[in-house]
């Protein structure tokens, strides 16, 4: 059978179980005696072994299922959770993810694991069912069959709704059998959820399925351990019923009772099940005849707690596709082009001033718009995709850089376009990185200080309007101001008398410039300017803006400003000579317009005042090499005043014609690289025109 169809979904979902398993292993290791993380960890692994083991990837599979038996004791408390046990774990993690990345790359995922399987037979391992096609696996299989007859003494109770009461009886009275199984599965299975449906395919060709426990949909997930109940009604005998179970491969000796006394009589044999009811502000068993009884248990070898929990019916989650990215952006490209054509049926119809075009084209805005909007949502993702990698990387860094690091993050189920998502991870590491090491303190230098010990960093995200603000702040040393002008100057960016007359905040924007660094020595991780002009570039080819904060002594936060999507904008249209320009809303500060008289010059370079304000001025068809048809009049000229951060300029334009929602088309290979321009729309009259890049400017 061709697998390859389904590799692209086998990746996915490896991911997101590895991601799981990151996370829960981090909450493993703050809460050691958690048994449910364990079960987590356990589902997860599992769910990956039985993935890859069904591709054909055999040494995911074998590593998973080496995983699975250490797992396996440290649920059964044969062995205690330990720091090792988790760094062997998160161990197991990165090679499975290793593993993972090279079957995407083309790979069979066969890498060199042995050592490692090795350190989890080390790991209290020795007595732990071996691994497929190794060993006796008779003697396994007794030791386990015999283990799970000597299991404790438990309590189990099926409950029956009224229903399910109402055909045992019913089904009983007729002269059929009703028979409590516990079916049991090789722990070894790799795929216990196809087990399970050829169980369920037998017994429904004997008899009738009343009840499962747990529910179908939890063992199709499955979201059991090595066992399972029904209750099943037949004329068959139960030698039937058993021959049918034991059948099938790696379905072990079954458990199988008779459900007697409790649907006729309570006289007589003793009761083997009962019935239970919910009623108004009680809860009560009783049998069916409406009486209440004492509840009668059934007592298996086992002194441990109920492992077959009553079903409670749980409202039903809201139900996902998985979408191919391609979709996505094939339907945002045609909405885009929608948006474009209902701009020029407007046009038309202000031209032509027709009364029942104008109508429909009333209710076509209105689809639009709410077509758009539905699109954009589905296009937005929650931070949490970035944000959830963190903890991990945090964790490892500190520890080897001997630092206690509390991370804190905040806002992750902030939503952003999926193209600035796959876009902001880096950057984010390379600021948590630089804080990690260079903002946060040893635990002595900190305790010195009169700090905690653990220092923190707080990732947080929020929307702001349109866009999205995410912050990377540290409770750190502070960046040193005196160190960064001094380092500004030996390394002739700026001058000594330049660096004395600088601000707070124009010394802090000296860190972002390409190879500055404070750091007196180089290490893989040293200095605020490793990789922060890297982050800044990237950034602002985003649209979006950094911003640096820092306090000496007090800590230091980066603020990154993006917008939510760059597929569909808000932009002011200019004329320059005869073309149309588009400038993206968001950079816009405000316009205004001024007399020739007004303009002055400093150093060569245009400037104006404005409340008191010196602003810059550029002259937009001298960057954009428009030739003059005409020599301008000597009357008003208009400027548009742009921000980056918080440096302002104002660009001259001809006209302004007005603000409105541009698509953002790309230009292409041949055409990318056009300076100043950041990419194209098409106007409701169908002409092109050029988006402006504001960053470039400056």
């Amino acid at each position: 059978m061709d697998m390859t169809q389904y590799l692209s979904m086998f990746l996915e979902e490896s991911r997101e179980h590895l991601q799981k398993l990151n996370e829960a292993l981090l909450d493993l290791e703050s809460s050691p005696d958690n048994k449910s993380i364990l079960d987590e960890i356990f589902r997860s692994a599992h769910t990956l072994k039985g993935m890859s083991a069904t591709m054909g990837f055999s040494r995911i599979a074998e590593l998973t299922h080496d995983m699975e038996n250490i797992l396996h004791k440290l649920r059964n408390d044969e062995i205690k959770t330990s720091p090792g046990i988790v760094d062997l774990l998160f161990k197991c993690v990165d090679a499975l993810d290793s593993m993972v990345t090279d079957i995407a790359n083309g790979g069979s995922g066969g890498l060199a694991i042995n050592d490692l399987l090795a350190e989890l037979k080390a790991g209290g391992l020795s007595a732990s069912p071996e691994a497929p096609g190794s060993g006796s696996a008779t003697d396994t299989l007794a030791e386990e069959s015999g283990a799970a007859r000597s299991q404790a003494a438990v309590v189990t109770t099926v409950e029956f709704n009224e229903y399910e009461k109402n055909l045992i009886k019913q089904a009983v009275d007729q002269g059929f059998q009703c028979y409590h199984l516990v079916v049991n599965i090789d722990p070894r299975c790799i795929m216990k959820s196809a087990r399970a449906f050829m169980v369920f395919k037998n017994m429904e060709e004997i008899g009738e399925i009343v009840k499962s426990i747990p529910s179908v949909q939890d063992i199709e997930e499955e979201k059991f351990e090595t066992s399972f109940d029904l209750i099943v009604i037949s004329r068959e005998p139960e030698e039937t019923l058993r021959k049918g179970l034991v059948s099938i491969t790696e379905v072990t000796e079954p458990e199988i009772k008779l459900i007697t006394g409790a649907f006729k009589s309570l006289q007589g044999t003793a009761l083997q099940e009962t019935a239970a009811l919910e009623t108004e502000g009680n809860r009560e068993e009783v049998a069916a005849t409406g009486e209440p009884v004492k509840t009668v248990t059934d007592v298996r070898p086992d002194d441990r707690q109920n492992i077959h929990s009553p079903v409670v019916s749980k409202p039903r989650k809201s139900q996902t596709v998985r979408v191919d990215a391609a979709r996505l952006d094939s339907l945002m490209n045609l909405v885009g082009e929608l948006v474009i054509n209902k701009t020029r049926l407007e046009q038309i119809g202000r031209s032509f001033q027709l009364p029942e075009l104008s109508e429909t084209l009333e209710q076509m805005d209105r689809i639009t718009s709410d077509l758009q909007n539905v699109v954009m949502r589905v296009r937005m993702v929650p931070i949490d995709n970035v944000f959830s990698r963190f903890p991990r990387m945090v964790r490892d860094l500190a520890r080897d850089l001997g630092k206690e690091i509390d991370l804190i993050i905040e806002g992750k189920e902030t939503e952003l376009d999926r193209t600035v998502i796959d876009e902001i991870g880096d950057p984010l590491v390379h600021l948590l990185r630089n804080s990690i090491d260079h903002g946060i303190e040893e635990p002595a230098v900190r305790v010195a200080a009169g700090k905690k010990e653990h220092g923190t960093v707080v990732l947080s995200a929020r929307h702001e309007g349109n866009n999205v603000v995410i912050e990377v702040e540290d409770d750190g040393r502070g960046l040193d101001l005196d160190k960064i002008k001094h380092k500004a100057v030996e390394k002739g960016l700026i001058l000594s008398e330049e660096a004395d007359e600088l601000d707070q905040s124009s010394l802090l924007r000296l860190i972002l410039l390409p190879g500055f660094s404070t750091a007196e020595k180089v290490t893989d991780l040293s200095g605020r300017g490793v990789g922060l002009d890297a982050v800044k570039n990237k950034i602002e080819s985003l649209s979006g803006s950094l911003h640096v904060e820092s306090t000496p002594g007090t800590g230091t936060k980066f603020k990154i400003q993006l917008p939510l999507t760059l597929a569909i904008i808000q932009a002011l249209l200019v004329l320059i000579e005869k073309e149309t320009y588009a400038i993206p809303l968001s950079f816009i500060a405000e316009t205004t317009s001024v007399l020739p008289a007004q303009i002055n010059k400093i150093q060569e370079q245009e400037v104006i005042l404005i409340r008191g304000d010196v602003l810059p001025l550029i002259r937009l068809n001298e960057v954009l090499q428009v030739p003059r048809a005409n020599i301008p009049k000597e009357e008003e000229i208009n400027i548009v005043v742009v921000r980056k951060g918080e440096k302002r300029v104002g660009l001259i334009v001809d006209t302004l014609i007005g603000q409105q929602e541009i698509v953002i088309k790309p230009l292409g290979k041949i055409l990318g690289n056009i300076p100043v321009i950041a990419g194209a729309t098409i106007l409701g009259n169908g002409q092109v025109s050029l988006i402006i890049d504001v960053a470039s400017l400056f």
